[in-house]
């Protein structure tokens, strides 16, 4: 599961150590961990067909993360954040039909995001092209200008 957020594409072994611990606080990477009290959760209604169950039971789970009240987060982590994804993380799930299920998905999710969101990139390392690939570009023009001289009108 590649996601884009900011700067390009991420890397998988990053977002994969992210997740949600049993008591409700998420394990983010090694030396970060937002505790539960941190994390706001809203249960609702889930949308879509389904009759009575569905329109009474409140299995959609909302999990927020308001970044700037944070007391865990590092200002360098603060500022990352709030550059790539504002002032407040909101993850949701209404795939399962038990709250319970719902909820330990959108805190992993809200992990997942929060991770993606702190994953710096390398910095891109300036390389010459080669000599062969050189080659080979001014080859392809000069075919391409033969091609396209050959299209041209004879005059006498």
């Amino acid at each position: 599961m590649l996601e884009s957020i900011g700067d390009g594409p991420l890397r998988r072994s990053a977002m994969s150590v992210a997740r949600a611990n049993d008591d409700g606080s998420l394990h983010v990477r090694t030396r970060l961990t937002i505790p539960a009290v941190e994390v706001d959760l809203r249960m609702t209604t889930s949308g879509g067909p389904g009759g009575q169950h569905a329109n009474r039971s409140q299995t959609k789970v909302v999990a927020s993360f308001d970044v700037v009240a944070s007391t865990v987060v590092s200002d360098a982590d603060r500022e990352m954040l709030l550059l790539r994804v504002g002032h407040h993380v909101r993850a949701s799930s209404s795939r399962f039909r038990s709250q319970s299920a719902n909820k330990a998905a959108a805190l992993d999710a809200l992990a997942q995001k929060i991770s993606a969101a702190l994953l710096r990139q390398p910095p891109r390392r300036a390389t010459r092209p080669t000599r062969a690939s050189q080659v080979r570009r001014v080859d392809e023009k000069k075919a391409r200008s033969r091609v396209k001289e050959a299209r041209r009108r004879v005059e006498d």
